[in-house]
């Protein structure tokens, strides 16, 4: 398992970053060795009878990092290039992302492999119910907790629920969280994350000393997350100036309109022929002049070779692992950039799939405004400890983030023992 792991890069940067911090905390070999790897690894194939009438086989993984301090939870992705190492991988963010929040979970990730955008909608419910049986054994509201993520959505989420309640023969709404409100879903989860991320800037800001009215951010990836980032920023009066998705990069410096850019993206999908604007490189963009750069989008988009060249005040980081760990050496030698690693910045989305739960749980539903209330106020503990941690020990963000984050971990490893 080491082996296999440790070959995909993206759990190689994750455990190059436990290491440091487990030398950091002078982790036993113990206790350090628990920490790092999965409890479990769960691996199946997914029959599914297509619309033409054949069957194709699917393949699917599920990671549960630790289930010590409670249920794993974490997304589950539709996407050609699921891969177990990377599944890990985000499983042990995501371990470390719900402790820094004081969340009772454990980290868990999972996806299938496959084309979601190329499969007819009864195709892809097909797939997901199956997928569901088969994990029947190894999932349910104490064990492991699932939500949307890449080319899955509250719809993807309805069905596993009923697959599950129909098996357990009654409703078990928390089952999965990021499903729709007439399913028990929770007001505000759909922008948590984005809003999330805006919300960690504007607090770095006014740690800087910088006034959001004078402040402007570039937003790399414009899907949920960007878009919600984008828009929140806007109402604080944060001018953005540079937004980017898979089909290119629009450049404003007199800023640009973010409503109108949400209603043209809903409606073509793609930005890049936006009104108003000036046409420019992704790549490039990342290295332009503002405030705060978001990357929003996927990992490892900040590395070795831009790293010196950013241009920020402010690096927020909506995605998971947009920065490499040789770009992040670069960063703390020039000092002149704060970050907002992204187990902290981008945890409004778990922080309200927790609600989410706890309303299930509850069977009691909160309204919009206490559910972003109360995540404001959880993201706001969490960075003042992080930003204390780091002072104190004249480490990075990222290091005092994840520091906090492991040393939870490893404490409620060590009080619980180790059976038999």
């Amino acid at each position: 398992m080491r082996e296999e792991l440790l070959n995909n890069p993206v759990f190689a940067m994750a455990a190059e970053q436990f290491d440091l911090v487990a030398d950091f905390l002078d982790l036993s070999p113990s206790i350090r060795e628990r920490c790092k790897w999965p409890k479990r690894m769960i691996s199946v194939s997914v029959p599914v009878r297509l619309d033409n009438g054949e069957t194709e086989i699917f393949f699917a993984h599920r990671i549960q990092h630790h289930l010590t301090r409670g249920p794993v939870k974490g997304g589950l992705r539709y996407h050609p290039d699921v891969d177990r190492g990377e599944v890990a991988a985000l499983a042990m963010w995501m371990n470390w992302k719900c402790a820094l929040l004081d969340l009772p979970y454990g980290g868990g990730k999972g996806g299938i492999r496959c084309q979601p955008n190329n499969m007819s909608e009864g195709e892809l419910e097909r797939m997901t119910r199956r997928f569901t049986m088969e994990m029947i054994p190894f999932i349910g509201p104490e064990i492991d907790v699932m939500a949307p993520d890449m080319g899955t959505n509250e719809q993807t989420m309805a069905w596993i629920t009923d697959t599950y309640s129909t098996h357990s023969g009654h409703l078990v709404p928390s089952i999965v969280t990021g499903k729709p409100l007439t399913l028990q879903g929770s007001a505000g989860r759909t922008r948590a994350t984005g809003h999330g991320v805006a919300f960690m800037a504007s607090t770095s800001l006014g740690k800087l000393g910088i006034d959001t009215r004078e402040a402007t951010a570039i937003i790399q990836g414009f899907g949920n997350v960007g878009q919600y980032a984008a828009s929140t920023l806007a109402s604080y009066g944060v001018k953005v100036i540079g937004v980017s998705d898979v089909s290119g990069a629009i450049w404003n410096p007199g800023g640009i309109d973010v409503p109108k850019l949400l209603k043209y993206a809903k409606k073509e999908k793609f930005i890049k022929d936006f009104p108003g604007v000036e046409t420019i490189d992704p790549g490039e963009m990342l290295l332009r002049e503002c405030d705060i750069l978001a990357p929003c989008a996927v990992g490892h988009v900040i590395t070795g070779k831009n790293a010196g060249s950013l241009k920020c005040k402010v690096l927020a980081e909506g995605a998971n692992g947009p920065t490499t760990p040789e770009a992040d050496r670069i960063i703390e030698q020039r000092s002149d950039i704060f970050v907002i690693p992204d187990i902290l910045c981008n945890a409004g989305g778990v922080t309200v799939s927790y609600f989410e739960w706890v309303q299930n749980l509850q069977r009691f539903q909160w309204t919009e405004r206490e559910v972003i209330t109360k995540l404001e106020t959880k993201l706001h503990s969490a960075f003042e400890q992080v930003f204390a941690f780091a002072a104190k020990n004249k480490i990075s963000n990222r290091m005092a983030a994840q520091a906090l984050a492991i040393k939870t971990v490893a404490e409620a490893k060590i009080s619980r023992g180790l059976f038999p």
